[in-house]
């Protein structure tokens, strides 16, 4: 079947489950039912999905108020079974994502936009199929598995925005990562694929070692080395490093504004340290002219941007543990308790 026709219009019903409760119990099976696709819809057969540290705030009520029930989770990958009338980009049988914010397709972030959030704003992804405008879909690397290609939209393009978009990273650079998440090891191998030099962050030598192995060039335990940003600077010969991708917001904000250089940048993409009332970033964020970025992950246009780049390097995602849908709050209290190390991915 070519681009631009549609096999069949009749509805087809399917497994999902959704968050009933702002609890992580609160997620229960359910069964939905397609619509008829419209001109630009595109029908997508969901195969993997991943967690992101979001999707517990969500489950939790910790994000931000949303209309229940709520099929959670915003990143997957799947398969296009139809296609609608007018869509000319895609087809059958081929492999796709939706970006994070199915309305953000370019252009500068907006109210409206941050609204079409999967899993929150509009119905997420744990579920056997879903409709998306064709404007909100973006072709997965060739090389990647469902369940790898699961693992970009929100971590891989936030730290392609932090670093890439917004950042400028250039070769030879300087990045502090905190932690091995998601993000973070993302953002580690897309400095290490600019050519960067990656200072990396844990409580645990085991995953140290590990981050050593990916190639990290200093490792740093925050646990044992409470003044850790004492520790970049001295790796940096005095100088801190030129980018520094913060996922302890208020809780280590101060660390980072001394980590980094004069005029360095900071990525702030996450709030997982505890905030710290005596914190004084403030002044060493103006002192030292940093340029500090809110990076709310990335536009379908940042995301067609990232697949090329990956696709040229080959990148491949850093995956802990697959769970089976049905085990899903398992798998969310996997996540909670720390012990992954890169992300978490569901198989639908």
């Amino acid at each position: 079947m070519s681009a631009g026709t549609s096999t069949s219009t009749k509805s087809i019903e399917y497994a999902a489950y959704e968050l009933t409760n702002y609890d992580l119990t609160a997620i229960a099976p359910a069964t939905k039912k397609t619509e008829p696709l419209g001109p630009k819809d595109i029908l997508v057969r969901i195969k993997a999905c991943s967690l992101n540290y979001r999707d517990l705030l969500v489950a939790t009520g910790r994000y931000r108020k949303i209309q229940l029930p709520r099929v959670p989770l915003s990143d997957g990958a799947g398969e296009v079974v139809e296609v609608g009338s007018a869509v000319t980009s895609f087809k059958p049988g081929m492999r796709v994502s939706p970006n994070f914010m199915t309305g953000w397709h370019g252009g500068l972030i907006s109210p409206e936009v941050v609204q079409t959030d999967l899993g929150a704003g509009v119905d997420g992804v744990l579920r056997q199929y879903a409709v998306f405008d064709e404007c909100s879909l973006v072709k997965i690397p060739d090389y990647l598995s469902f369940e790898e290609a699961a693992t970009l939209p929100c971590a891989a393009l936030t730290a392609w925005n932090g670093l890439i978009e917004n950042g400028n990273l250039k070769a030879g650079e300087v990045v502090l990562c905190m932690g091995s998440g998601g993000v973070s090891i993302f953002a580690m191998q897309l400095a290490l694929m600019s050519g960067a030099e990656v200072i990396a962050t844990s409580s645990s030598d085991e995953k140290l070692k590990r981050l050593k192995d990916l190639g990290a060039s200093h490792v740093i335990n925050y646990k044992t080395t409470p003044d850790w940003e004492k520790e970049v600077v001295r790796l940096t010969r005095g100088r801190g490093v030129d980018h520094v991708v913060e996922v302890g917001g208020a809780g280590t904000l101060e660390k980072s504004a001394i980590s980094v250089k004069l005029g360095g940048h900071i990525s702030l993409i996450g709030v997982l340290a505890e905030p710290n009332p005596k914190s004084n970033h403030a002044v060493h964020l103006l002192m030292k002219a940093v340029k500090l970025q809110g990076v709310f992950v990335g536009s379908v246009e940042m995301y067609q941007r990232m697949n090329r780049a990956l696709e040229v390097h080959k990148l491949k995602p850093v995956i802990d543990k697959v769970f089976e849908a049905q085990d899903i709050v398992e798998a969310l209290r996997y996540m909670q308790s720390g012990k992954h190390f890169g992300k978490v991915v569901v198989k639908i």
